[in-house]
């Protein structure tokens, strides 16, 4: 299992030694030795027999009408404050935003 997949606390062996995760890229020695940065293609080996089960992000769902008012609205305040010459790039901008939504569907 990678580091970036273990929850907080969790023990596993990494090249020979016993650590706890105590952040997001920081590990402690159980033996005293200190902190160390985990990289995150290690790979890791349970402490404890079997590393806990982590469980999946739940799918989010956006209202899409929400979203296009939410981006009108910031659409509008950009195009306040932009000069004129940079009003058509800011469109084409709008326009390549607007053909990505689309194509997700």
């Amino acid at each position: 299992m990678k580091f970036t997949q273990i929850p907080l606390g969790t023990r596993f062996e990494f090249e020979g030694k016993i650590f706890s995760k105590t952040g997001p890229m920081t590990a402690s020695a159980e033996d005293g030795s200190g902190q160390r940065l985990i990289p995150r293609y290690a790979v890791l080996k349970p402490a404890d027999g079997v590393m806990p089960a982590v469980e999946a992000a739940p799918a989010r769902h956006v209202d899409e009408a929400r979203v296009l008012a939410a981006f009108d609205s910031f659409y509008g305040r950009c195009l306040r404050l932009v000069d004129d010459f940079s009003k058509a790039e800011l469109e084409a901008a709008r326009q390549r935003f607007l053909a990505a939504i689309q194509a997700q569907k």
